[in-house]
């Protein structure tokens, strides 16, 4: 019985994307086993442990092609209502054991469901970093009261403000004001404010107030919120020292993996962008809470925020309908900075006055956190043509030098996280991150994420035996891809060859096309790893896009090559810049003129949190930066086609024949009668 016309229901998985139909009435926690999903369980489904938490989502999704009802799960039962009420559950959290699937869902598993922790890996790279932050500690002697001259506590702090530092009038909100004469009087009349402004001219807000001296230090956090997830930085405000670095996955995956399905989730369910904001402020708060609990600070001495994005999730995060942004001529609500009170965006554990700082965006589809890595790594200073890529689920493109920048965003999809990809999954311990086929023996060798050793290195087995070899990574499948063509298993349009056709076993047939087998651990209980025809397209399609932008944006410059290329982003953290050109992710260029900027738009996060000056730079940037819209555009089709080919249909890439040369080989054997594949195509 095919997918298409079998009545079992359809159960996702996200964040992993995987899917599968299951008889009416399998409990959750069996349905994840039998599809590879990583779901906890310590009790054996007694629902004492807690560890299979799953979060249902209800309504449409179009991208999943289902509609979820609110009985597609089966009522909570009396184990649920137990647990609920001696250990408490999150609103909406089902035990993974004891519900059971009566339709069609899309189940949501949270990081602390997952067996294997997925590794948000956008650690904060080192950066000299001017300061001149927005929040600063000033300590004051304050005129006591008197009988002769009535004045209020409050005007004569201020009066001290302006005598000794020349500063204020400051606004005083009431969570200060409240306990403004205890800490006086405790003081003894000397006190330390933190005061902040959001521009350099900007007027001055009283955050905070000790007795006597303090000197910190006082806390910031540079937030990083991307779409797939969101990383983010305790900094030190007097100093720009990190002091803790941390992420986790964006709950609002289980509405949609992309952008656009978030979109068409709030076009299908009224109320779902609520639903949207309301888990990702949540996120930040139980973020800005793990940090502060890894660096042993108190989460009041938090101050001020910083937060870069892309469009959907800052409207999102705001609380602004993002429904016009999925459609021409993709209105932004506002592009310019906004500076809020953390109260406004829920981040109920930070200091009760803190500030948040959201950079501009520059266009409906180029964001705050393109304005960030412009921050960062600074185009518009460069005296070569920098074509600068930030990876991602959408990718935000760059190119540019002390002339003009452009900028454009490019739909890639979540394929290069992992998601989409048969035996895929997000960066976690146990994942394939590394991949090597030798041309000869066509046989693999492989690392995964937690271990340094090689598959054929002595010790493998036992270093890996705590996390098994689960799956594979972004990085893991952008290898592979690569490496089946360089070692000939793939040919220029993506077609894996038959066994037959390449000599060797490696390769398995898969319906009518093959499969090749990175690992096949089922003798020991664990999974088989291949890498599909599906999987191939899948990462043509994200790579085209990639590749697509970038080509658009150099037509606009009217060049045809670039002198350095910037990889950034978590993901351009940790791919090969080889593979990448083999795979024609990115332009032909010398590798020597490739680099990786790490997490570029956390760095801009960071410059903007300990600096004033930065913000006013950005400010004005964004107003320099020309967007092309790749929608429209007509020749984004037309790349977006040629870059389907591994590594491209007509572009010649010079630079990578010198180090890699790729075999001339077409497995596409229609009406070629027995001549094994290798005969070319015709044109």
């Amino acid at each position: 019985m095919t997918a298409e016309t079998t009545k079992d229901p359809l159960v996702i998985f996200t964040p992993s994307g995987k899917r599968g139909h299951v008889k009416a009435g399998t409990p959750v926690l069996t349905a994840a086993r039998q599809l590879g999903v990583d779901l906890d369980s310590v009790c054996g489904g007694r629902g004492i442990c807690s560890k299979c938490q799953v979060q249902p989502g209800v309504g449409a999704f179009p991208k999943h092609g289902v509609t979820v009802g609110p009985d597609a799960l089966s009522d909570v039962n009396a184990v649920e209502e137990r647990y609920d009420r001696i250990r408490g559950l999150k609103p909406g959290r089902r035990l993974g054991c004891q519900a059971r699937i009566q339709g069609d869902v899309v189940l949501d598993v949270p990081p602390e469901s997952q067996v294997h922790k997925q590794v948000v890996r956008k650690a904060a790279s080192d950066r000299t970093i001017v300061m001149d932050p927005a929040t600063r500690l000033y300590y004051v002697e304050v005129a006591e009261p008197d009988m002769e001259e009535p004045s209020g506590d409050l005007e004569r702090l201020q009066a001290a403000l302006a005598d000794q530092w020349q500063v204020g009038p400051a606004e005083v909100p009431l969570s200060v004001l409240r306990k403004l004469q205890k800490v006086l009087r405790k003081g003894d009349w000397k006190v330390t404010v933190a005061l902040h402004r959001d521009r350099p001219d900007g007027a001055e807000q009283l955050l905070d107030i000790w007795p006597g001296f303090f000197e910190g230090p006082i806390w910031g956090l540079a937030i990083d919120l991307g779409s797939t997830t969101i990383a983010a930085h305790l900094c030190d405000l007097t100093t720009g020292r990190v002091a803790a670095s941390n992420g986790m996955m964006n709950p609002q995956i289980r509405f949609g993996e992309d952008l656009m399905s978030r979109v068409s989730y709030v076009m299908m369910n009224p109320g779902g962008d609520l639903e949207m904001t309301g888990a990702v402020r949540a996120a930040l708060d139980q973020l800005a809470v793990d940090l502060a609990g890894e660096a042993g600070v108190d989460p009041a001495l938090i101050l001020e925020a910083v937060v870069v994005c892309n469009p959907v999730m800052h409207h999102l995060l705001v609380g602004v309908d993002p429904v016009e942004l999925g459609q021409a001529p993709f209105a932004l609500a506002a592009s310019s900075s906004m500076a809020l009170d953390a109260a406004d965006l829920d981040m109920g554990s930070v200091n009760k006055a803190a500030r948040v700082y959201i950079l501009p965006c520059i266009a409906g589809h180029v964001g705050a956190d393109a304005a960030a890595v412009a921050l960062a790594e600074e185009p518009q200073k460069s005296d070569d043509l920098v074509l600068i890529l930030d990876v991602g689920t959408n990718a935000e493109i760059q190119l540019g030098n002390k002339t003009r920048v452009l900028a454009c965003s490019s739909p890639t999809g979540p394929a290069f996280e992992g998601a989409q990809i048969s035996s895929g999954q997000r960066a976690a311990a146990g994942a394939i991150e590394r991949v090597e086929i030798d041309p000869a023996t066509k046989e693999p060798r492989f690392r995964v994420i937690g271990c340094d050793l090689w598959s054929d290195d002595p010790g493998f087995a036992a270093a890996t035996a705590a996390s098994g070899i689960t799956g594979i990574c972004g990085s893991g499948i952008i290898e592979a891809v690569a490496e089946l063509r360089i070692a000939g298993l793939l040919d220029a349009s993506g077609l894996i060859g038959s066994p037959e056709q390449c000599g060797t076993a490696r390769l398995i047939p898969n319906g009518r096309t093959h499969s090749y087998v990175l690992h096949d651990g089922r003798a020991e209980g664990g999974p088989l790893i291949t890498v599909t025809q599906g999987d191939i397209r899948a990462i043509q399609l994200a790579k085209s896009a990639l590749y697509a932008g970038a080509r658009l944006l150099m037509d606009e410059f009217g060049v045809d090559q670039v002198d350095r290329i910037v990889l950034a982003g978590a993901f351009g953290a940790h791919i090969s810049t080889k593979h990448a050109m083999v795979l024609g992710m990115i332009p032909d260029a010398p590798l020597s003129k490739v680099t990786s900027a790490g997490n570029a738009a956390g760095t801009g996060a960071r410059i903007a949190l300990a600096s004033l000056a930065a913000r006013a730079e950005v400010e004005a940037l964004v107003r320099r930066i020309h967007k092309v819209e790749t929608a429209i555009a007509p020749r984004f089709q037309e790349h977006f086609v040629a870059a389907n080919a591994i590594p491209h249909a007509t572009a010649p890439f010079p630079e990578l024949a010198r180090i890699v040369p790729l075999p001339d080989v077409s497995f596409n054997t229609a009406g070629s009668g027995n001549e094994g594949g290798r005969r070319r195509r015709r044109r």
